[in-house]
Order: C-alpha cells, then structure tokens, then sequence
C-alpha cells in the first residue's frame, strides 16, 4: 500500500442471486467509508437487482463469466482482472468463490497478491471431507477468516483442526427501513388475525414443509391465521402441491420473490424461521430491526440472536407441534408480541446494525491490508 492511497477492497463471491450473503456484500460495499476505501464487487453468475442497487451506490461491480464445474478460459480471466486491478484486500465468499479466488490469487506474482480474507457464512455440515480440506488450504492462504456466527466459527475450526480463535466473528448488520403494510390488505388478513412471514429460498435446508404442517395444525383453530412465504428456489412447484395437499388455499400464501422485504415485515405480526441449519440470518435480524417477534429453530446462527421467551420464541428443529404451539401463543398474546418485538428491535439496534457491521469490517481490511503490505 502507498501512504495515503485509498486500500482497495475487491468483495468476491460465486454468485449475486437474491440471498442473505449477497445482501451483505451489497451493505459492506455500499456503507464503507469512501474516504479510506474503493470497494468492488466481483461475481461470477447468476446477477439480480443487487447488482444495480450496487451500482446506483457507484461501487463497481464486475461479472466473471464461469462456465461449468471447470473452466479453464475462466481462470485466465479472473487472474487478469485480479492482475490489473491491484487490489489490497480481496474478500471470498462462498466455497467456489473462495476455491477460484485463492487459485487466481496464487497464480500472481507475489508482489501483485491482495491480503486474502475468507468467510465461514454457516455451519456446514453438508461438506464432505474433500470441501473440508480445500477450505482448510484456502483458510490458510488468508490473512484471517471470519465467521457470522460463533457457533459457525466454532464449528469451522474443529472440521479443520484449527485452536478455537483462529477464526474471527463479525455478525451481520441490518438497516431499519420503514415499510408500508400493504400485504395485509392484499392477502385480505382479518382485523385479528395473525400474518407470519417467512423469507428465504425455497430450498431443503429451510424445512418449510414443518412450516405447512403447523399451519395446518393450526388452521382449525386459528381461522384468521394467514402465512406469506416470500422467496423462490427449486421447491416452488412441490410446496405449492403441498399447499393444496393440506388444504391450505387461502391460508398460505406464495408471493415468489419480492424486492419489497421491509414492507413485508411492516405488514406481518410475526416471522418465522424453521431451518434445518443455519448461519446467521439476515431475516431474523431484518426481523427484529423492524420490531417483530421471531419464531425460530434451535439451528446454527439463530440461537446467538434470538433469547427466547425475551425477543422471540425458539423450538426444536423439525418440532411441528412446539412451532406450532408458539404460533399460538403469539396469535392469542398481542402483549406478548409487542413484548417481544420490542425486546428484538432494542437488541438488533445495540448489537447489530450496519454502522456497527461496517466498523468491524474496515478494521480487518485495514490490518489484512498492513500486514499484507509488511509481509512483501
């Protein structure tokens, strides 16, 4: 690094569809303090409204095209840029994000190699022993690694055989948007009934199937109870037969994905989470920003941000009985819903907003960048 100069800082990942990480790259690039950092955002498929967002924010974004599990043409490509941009601090994320990041970076001449941070976003339990052992080599290559969780952390360091503070924790950052509760007009939600909102992909690992069955559980009891699921994936089609299935036209709702989260979170009384695994969620703190109680499984990341019975409710994972009787009480409870929304929105304001996410983050491009230069 010259005195002086701005630390460049390239933010690295496979992919910028509509998800928790990518939100968070796009609030890290769009909140670092431009007086001391020229942020990049780096990706290799599948792009959405992030992208513009990011752009509209006048940090540059730039595509890498990646063409199946192995090309070739891809990795000349992602050296050169890497080659001609210079960076100071480069950011992976996501394991093929971080694989293709490390080899490029090692495939320059020494003098050219941003300081390499990599990510732990999860606890990954899916990872056979080959992904342990490549995120073992990227690990270390990297001038830190930082987790969102503690228990990812924690997690990450006895698969890979590394001492317990070997990885670093910066939790996510949220914003509070006001939104507008348009939602409960549009699903024609009674005047007490009760609107849960999920966000997320429609994938596996969000268990929404427990989700329909505690609805369903509960249809007969609850008549005004009403369910939004926002988001899109590859169980679109299979959670819409078991909509039908369960009886559940009218009850659950699938909006597909929306751009409109923070008014989704005005128009809910409460949001639901019932993942088999998890990192650290950006809906559950959106969540508890926008002053919502959370219902939650017991699952990675969730445990850290959610203190049950005091700004949400946690049950056991795949528990269709004990989520759907904390779906109850906060339908028969209002005080007990503004009780614990109110106690998650004081808790994301003190331990998890943006500028507090943000400062973190330039402190560790800051020394990655240092110690980096050092080093050479």
């Amino acid at each position: 690094m010259t005195v002086g100069r701005k630390t460049r800082v390239l933010l690295l990942t496979d992919e910028m569809e509509v998800g928790g990480t990518q939100r968070q790259i796009v609030h890290i690039a769009r909140h670092l303090d431009r007086e001391r950092f020229e942020p990049s955002v780096l990706f290799f498929r599948n792009p959405s409204f992030f992208v513009g967002e990011l752009e509209r924010a006048g940090v540059r974004v730039i595509q890498v095209e990646k063409h199946g599990r192995l090309d070739l043409g891809f990795v000349w490509r992602l050296v050169q840029t890497l080659r001609r941009e210079r960076y100071d601090v480069m950011q992976c994320f996501a394991f093929s994000g971080e694989l293709w990041g490390a080899v490029a970076r090692r495939l320059l001449p020494r003098a050219r190699r941003p300081a390499l941070i990599s990510s732990v976003r999860g606890v990954y339990e899916w990872y056979s022993g080959w992904h342990w052992r490549i995120k073992r080599w990227v690990s270390g290559q990297s001038e830190r690694v930082i987790a969102n969780s503690r228990m990812g952390a924690e997690y990450a360091c006895e698969r890979m055989g590394l001492p317990a503070d070997a990885i670093r924790v910066s939790y996510n950052g949220v914003q509070s948007v006001q939104g507008t509760p348009r939602l409960r007009t549009e699903l024609g939600v009674p005047a007490d009934g009760l609107l849960v909102l999920f966000v997320g992909r429609l994938v596996v690992h969000k268990d929404v199937p427990t989700l329909l069955k505690a609805a369903a559980a509960l249809h007969a009891r609850l008549p005004g109870l009403r369910m939004a699921l926002a988001g899109d994936g590859p169980l679109r089609d299979s959670l819409a037969r078991d909509v039908e299935a369960l009886g559940l036209q009218g009850v659950v709702h699938l909006l597909g994905q929306r751009d409109d989260v923070p008014d989704l979170i005005e128009s809910a009384d409460a949001i639901v989470l019932p993942s088999l695994r998890e990192g650290l969620s950006n809906v559950i703190l959106e969540g508890m920003m926008g002053g919502k109680p959370v219902v939650a499984s017991r699952a990675g990341g969730n445990v850290e941000l959610i203190e049950h019975d005091r700004s949400g409710l946690l049950f056991d994972v795949g528990d269709v009985e004990a989520l759907a009787a904390a779906l109850e009480r906060l339908a028969r409870d209002t005080a007990l819903r503004a009780r614990l929304g109110e106690g998650a929105r004081q808790r994301a304001l003190t331990e998890f907003s943006i500028p507090s996410m943000v400062q973190a983050y330039e402190k560790h491009y800051g020394e990655a960048a240092r110690s980096a230069g050092t080093s050479r």
